[in-house]
């Protein structure tokens, strides 16, 4: 069988049940990005890179089981099974500007040239 076009279009992190548009806030200070669509009643929030860059969206949606994930991982806690690589310019700078923006600095630091980076729900996200 001939593979089909593949393309990735969309990343989905999610949130807490009412705090999707919360989440997305962080995410368009962060990024630059605005939020494009809102679900009905909030419940799903999309993020799109701003005219003329390329990338994938970003949704964030509610899920009402929801649970804080916890990084590094730990036996029997929720973990992050994926997480968002944000490539900078320079690491000092996006480090405090993501601060700035509602992040926190993951205690765990694994390796020298990149920063992991908490979201304000918990996500991980890493600056190299």
């Amino acid at each position: 069988m001939q593979q089909p076009a593949l393309n990735v279009g969309a990343v989905t992190i999610t949130s807490e049940p009412q705090r999707a548009r919360e989440l997305a806030d962080f995410y368009r200070r962060l990024l630059g990005w605005p939020i494009v669509d809102v679900g009905p009643k909030g419940g799903w929030v999309q993020l799109r890179p701003p005219e003329g860059e390329t990338g994938p969206t970003i949704n964030i949606e509610e899920d009402v089981a929801h649970s804080r994930p916890v990084w590094p991982s730990q036996h029997g806690r929720q973990t992050a099974t994926m997480h968002l690589d944000i490539g900078v310019d320079d690491l000092e700078a996006a480090v405090a500007w993501a601060i700035e923006a509602g992040a926190s600095q993951a205690e765990h630091q694994p390796q020298q040239h990149v920063r992991v980076m908490l979201d304000p729900h918990g996500h991980p996200f890493c600056l190299c």
